[in-house]
C-alpha cells in the first residue's frame, strides 16, 4: 500500500492553517464527531510514548497535528507497545516522570498502565464521543480491530470454516499463525479468560501440530493468499490492506461467534499528566478527520459515531464478539507462560 501524506493548504473541514487534508477523507458532519477546526490550539510541551505499528500512518497523524499547531512542542518516544508500557511502570516506580501521553496499539498495555494507577481521568465529553462499548473513564480507545480468520478462497469454502475458534484445533485445515505477535497474544489471553487455561493449552497444542508459523500477521495473510495455508488468524485490517493493493487476491475473511476468535480490540491513548493540553491532544485523535483517515488508509474501525467504517468490513452490528472488558487483556504474563509451557514460544 502506498503511504499517503496530508495535502497542505486546503480549507475544507476546518483544516486550514497548516493541517492538510487526508486522502479519501469524508467531509460529512456526523453526529458526535467534531472537526479539528472546533478544537483549541495546542500550545506547550508534550511528550508522547508511541507504540510502533500501522506502517507509519500514526506518524502521519502526528505530523499533521504538529503542523496545525505550531505552538506545540511534541516530543515522541517510539518503541514496541509492551516495552513502552513496562518502561512507564519502571519510571513510575523510580519516581521519574517523562511521558504525558501513551498511545498503545493494544489494550493489554493500556490495562497495565491503568492497573498501576498511572492514568488520569478523562472528561465526560471525551468519553461520550465514543461508541457504546468503548467508553472508559481512564483511557480513550482510538480505533478498533477485529480478530478474523482470513482464508484462501480457492482452497476453502466459507461453509467449511467452523464458527467456533476452538473447533479449528480439530479440523483438517492447514493453518497459519504468528504466535510471537502481540495481537495474537492478546487473542490467546482472551481465550484463556473465556475458556480457561486447560482448554486454551489444548487448543494451542492442537493448532501447533498443524500450523505454519509467520513473523507477523501480514505475513499470515500473505501466506493464506499464496496458498501456503488454508486459513489463518489475524486482525481484520491486514486482509483489507492486501485486497486494497491486490483486488483479485484469493483471500476473504470469516468470523467466529461469541468467542476470542472475533474479539474486538482497540488501540488507545492514556493521559499520564493533569491539565488541558494532553486532554485536548486526545480530542484531536477523535475528530472526524483523523478517524476517517485511519479508517480509509489503515482500514481500522472508527470509534466515533458517524464516521464510515473501512470498505469491505462486515459491520460491527453483524458480528458477535465476546463480552469482555478489554482491560483484562493486561493479564498477559500467564498467557506467555502458558504458550512457553506448551512449546508455542
Amino acid at each position: 500500500m502506498q503511504r499517503r501524506t496530508f495535502v497542505q493548504g486546503l480549507g475544507l473541514a476546518g483544516l486550514a492553517g497548516g493541517l492538510g487534508l487526508l486522502p479519501g477523507m469524508s467531509f460529512a458532519n456526523p453526529a458526535n464527531a467534531v472537526s479539528v477546526d472546533s478544537l483549541p490550539k495546542l500550545k506547550g510541551d508534550l511528550t508522547l510514548y508511541l507504540g510502533r505499528g500501522e506502517g507509519g500512518l500514526y506518524e502521519n497523524v502526528l505530523e499533521a497535528i504538529k503542523k496545525k499547531n505550531p505552538g506545540l512542542n511534541l516530543q515522541i518516544r517510539r518503541g514496541a507497545t509492551a516495552e513502552l508500557a513496562n518502561m512507564l511502570v519502571a519510571e513510575a516506580k523510580a519516581g521519574v516522570k517523562r511521558a504525558d501521553l501513551f498511545w498503545a496499539v493494544d489494550t493489554g498495555s493500556i490495562g497495565m498502565i491503568t492497573n498501576q494507577g498511572l492514568a488520569k481521568p478523562l472528561p465526560d465529553d471525551v468519553v461520550n464521543q465514543l461508541k457504546p462499548g468503548f467508553q472508559y473513564p481512564m483511557w480513550s480507545p482510538v480505533t478498533g480491530r477485529i480478530r478474523t480468520l482470513p482464508y484462501n478462497t480457492e482452497r476453502v469454502r466459507a461453509d467449511q470454516i467452523p464458527d467456533s475458534v476452538m473447533a479449528l484445533a480439530d479440523t483438517d485445515l492447514k493453518l497459519g499463525w504468528a504466535p510471537a505477535y502481540a495481537s495474537f497474544q492478546s487473542f490467546v489471553t482472551a481465550m484463556r479468560i473465556l475458556e480457561g487455561e486447560k482448554a486454551t493449552a489444548n487448543w494451542l497444542k492442537g493448532v501447533n501440530s498443524k500450523a505454519k508459523k509467520y513473523a507477523g500477521e501480514l505475513g499470515v495473510v500473505m501466506g493464506v493468499e499464496r496458498g501456503e495455508v488454508d486459513l489463518g488468524f489475524a486482525n481484520h485490517y491486514y486482509t483489507l490492506r492486501l485486497k486494497a493493493g491486490k483486488p483479485d487476491a484469493k483471500v476473504d475473511i470469516a468470523y467466529t461467534k461469541n468467542d476470542a476468535g472475533c474479539l474486538v480490540n482497540a488501540s488507545g491513548i492514556i493521559s499520564l499528566t493533569e491539565g488541558d493540553l494532553p486532554i485536548n491532544f486526545i480530542r484531536y485523535l477523535l475528530t472526524k478527520e483523523v478517524q476517517s483517515y485511519l479508517a480509509t488508509e489503515a482500514n481500522e474501525i472508527p470509534l466515533v459515531a458517524g464516521v464510515a467504517p473501512p470498505v469491505g468490513l462486515t459491520p460491527l452490528s453483524s458480528i458477535s464478539p465476546p463480552d469482555l472488558d478489554l482491560r483484562k487483556l493486561a493479564d498477559i504474563r500467564p498467557t506467555l507462560d502458558l504458550m512457553r509451557n506448551v512449546g508455542v514460544l
